[in-house]
Order: C-alpha cells, then structure tokens, then sequence
C-alpha cells in the first residue's frame, strides 16, 4: 500500500488545509460543535497565517483560533503523545479565556471557550474515542459555568466508518488516514463533502508553497527534539553523577538512569 507523504495529522497541513479551505473548516466545526452549518451566523479564522519564521522556530504552534456565534473555539492538533496533554490543553484554554477580557470588560461578557484537540494517540482509559469535560460540581453534578469545555478526540481509538450520513466520523477516519487507498475507500463512499477535502489535500500537498513550510516544519521538529533528547541525558546525566557520589555501583545506576554501562563508567572517570 502506498505511504501518505502527508498526514492529515500533519499540523502544518491541517491548518494550511483548513485556513485556506475555510468552507470545509466551517463544515468540520459544526460537526465537532453539534450544530447545523446553516445555523452558524459568525464564523471568523483569527490566525489564518503561517509565518515561515514562526514555523521555523522549535515549539512552534499550529492551532486554528476561531471566533463562531460568539465562541472562542481553540481547534488543535495533536500527533506526540508528551505526556501531559490534558495540563496543555487547560492551558490552552486558559489563555484563549483570560485574553478574551478586554481592559475595562467585565466578568459576564467573558465568551464561552471551548478547545477542541484531536490526538493522534491514546489519552484516555476508556473505549470511547470521544471525550468532553465541563466544569461541574462532583456529588450533584451542576454545572458550574457553560463558559468551559474541552473536548478530544482520540483517532486509535476510532472504528472504521461505514455509515456514509455519519459526517463527524467520516472526517475523523480521513484524519486517521495512513496510505492513499485509506483516501479512496473514503472517496468511494460517495460524500460529496469528503471529495471535496481529498481534492483539497491533494491540491495543497502539490504546491511548492506548502512543502517549503513543511520543510522548515520538519527542520524544527529535529530541532525541538534534538533539543528534548539532550535535556532527558543532561538530565540522566545529572542523576548518574550523584548516584557515582554515593557509591552505587554501575550496575544500579544503568538501570535507575537507562544510560549504557560505558556511559555511566565515563562519568565516573570523569569525576576523578
């Protein structure tokens, strides 16, 4: 089977996709926020662009920040599970709440903000693919504020579709697509919808514009983790050192640490 070069999880090609294709961005989000694309009066993209620059720098962003019927709709993508997605995606939503206030604002005019993440990877333990967390009280279970919500959706997670009326779905199995007869067995359904994204994707992948900013893209992904990898050794590194101090033998310290035997032996020697 033929390799996608380009992933729909790829998030430089998710928000070229969806900000230069804002008709099916809006489709999307009506399907994620439950409500018919006829009904959304507002719908406004307020970060459209990708500034090389930014894209060129390590932890570099690519979200969707939307303004839809007077919501602040955060639309993220997802592909490294790092461990501590749930903290980032409150963080997330933090930022876009609190920026929402304008000086001299008031509390009540503070929108509803919702952060919507597809993850490329397992978060939850459970079977569901969809998640959706509010604010709620534990024992009653009132709701607090309608203010905050996260929602995610976890594509390993996520049954093939078959249902060609279940758009939502549809859309998360073309994001889970891996090769290019994912792409046709979903053309081959019929959605008109779906074609119209396929001819989209395969439209942007072509353009010497999209692969320049994916070529900076991947050069800070090396980056960031090159970056990352030499932090974890510093890290190892460092708690090596002071297990040598204490007298530990090298044994110990490759298992506590994962460092090599040779590894740990040239920091010790280099203590002497």
């Amino acid at each position: 089977m033929a390799e996608l070069k380009y992933k729909f999880t790829n998030d430089v090609l998710f928000k070229w996709l969806f900000t230069k294709h804002q008709d099916l961005l809006k489709r999307l989000v009506a399907g994620m926020l439950n409500v018919s694309v006829s009904s959304i009066t507002e719908f406004v993209v307020t970060n459209p662009d990708i500034p090389p620059e930014a894209v060129g720098e390590k932890f570099c962003r690519l979200d969707i920040n939307m303004t839809v019927d007077g919501q602040r709709i955060d639309l993220e993508m997802q592909v490294a599970d790092e461990g501590d997605y749930p903290l980032r995606s409150l963080y997330y939503w933090a930022r876009e709440f609190s920026s929402a206030l304008k000086e001299g604002g008031e509390y009540i005019d503070l929108p509803r903000t919702i952060v919507i993440s597809i993850l490329a990877f397992e978060e939850f333990e459970c079977e569901e693919f969809y998640s959706e967390y509010h604010a709620l009280e534990v024992t009653r279970h009132a709701l607090l504020t309608d203010r905050f919500c996260l929602k995610y959706y976890e594509l390993p997670k996520l049954p093939e579709v078959t249902d060609a009326t279940d758009e939502l779905k549809l859309w998360l199995n073309l994001f889970s697509a891996k090769t290019e007869e994912d792409l046709k067995r979903i053309e081959a359904m019929g959605v008109s919808i779906m074609k119209q994204a396929i001819g989209a994707y395969r439209t942007v992948t072509a353009t010497a514009e999209f692969r320049e900013i994916e070529r900076l893209r991947s050069r800070a992904r090396s980056n960031e983790a090159s970056a990352l990898g030499n932090a974890r050794r510093k890290e190892k590194a460092e708690i090596a050192q002071k297990l040598i101090s204490r007298g530990r033998p090298i044994e110990e310290i490759t298992e506590d640490t994962g460092l090599t035997r040779e590894e740990v032996e040239a920091l010790r020697d280099a203590d002497k």
